[in-house]
């Protein structure tokens, strides 16, 4: 199966995204992530404010077969979240790299995103 891989983002081996956009880093979970958990019935995420360390849980995604931590890519104070999850999470499954995102980060260090996977790293580790 072939699952959709964007290279301009970067990618976590716990398989979360980051693009980053205007300064801020949006966060979600990628195609082959929301197929393997199956349809996704819950989101749990941290408020706006909110900081998170890098490679930290910041929330949780619930399945009908698995409940799974979400890690952040970067560093950073959260400036916003994707607030229609909570009444559809499955956007999740519908369009992880678009409407189906979770959170964005302003980064305290903007170099952790060269750190992570690129799209290419990440074919490899789903392969």
């Amino acid at each position: 199966m072939s699952f959709d891989v964007p290279d301009d983002r970067r990618y976590l081996e716990s398989h979360e995204w980051a693009w980053e956009t205007d300064g801020v880093v949006r966060v979600g979970i990628s195609d082959f992530a929301q197929d393997e958990l199956g349809d996704v019935v819950f989101v749990e995420l941290p408020d706006e404010g909110d900081t998170v360390g890098q490679n930290e849980e910041f929330g949780v995604v619930e399945s009908i077969k698995a409940v799974s931590d979400l890690y952040a890519p970067v560093a950073g104070e959260v400036v916003a979240i994707n607030d229609a999850l909570f009444d559809a999470p499955e956007l999740v499954n519908d369009d992880p790299f678009g409407e189906g995102w979770m959170l964005e980060i302003d980064p305290e260090n903007g170099e952790q995103l060269e750190e992570l996977l690129t799209a290419d790293d990440y074919r490899d580790q789903i392969a």
